[in-house]
């Protein structure tokens, strides 16, 4: 959820984290914030499921598939990208794939 609201509040910002050193142009500006709406709402139900005592698995699931998602959207493109880019964007997204499966063998 974190990652999500950074996007939405300070995309160009996120951006520089995740290792882009250029400033992007409206489109990329646009799937930033796609990519932060995104995030924060599928990590503000799992939030909230959690909080509520609710089963919280098919959130997990569902942030494992957005982050697979940016896994295949990133090894399209990895050949253009930079050493710390494909650390950062490729290693995240296996990261998240790893947190969200583990979320998904939890008991309710």
């Amino acid at each position: 959820m974190a990652s999500g609201v950074h996007f939405l509040v300070a995309p160009e910002a996120a951006n520089r984290l995740w290792g882009d050193s250029e400033k992007p142009v409206t489109t990329t500006k646009l799937l930033l914030r796609s990519m932060g709406y995104r995030d924060a709402l599928i990590g503000g139900l799992l939030a909230s499921a959690a909080l509520r005592g609710k089963d919280t698995r098919g959130w997990f699931l569902a942030s494992a598939g957005a982050d697979a998602a940016d896994l295949v959207g990133g090894l399209s493109v990895h050949s253009e990208m930079s050493r710390s880019q494909q650390v950062k964007g490729i290693g995240g997204a296996v990261l998240g794939i790893g947190v969200g499966l583990w979320g998904v063998t939890r008991k309710p």
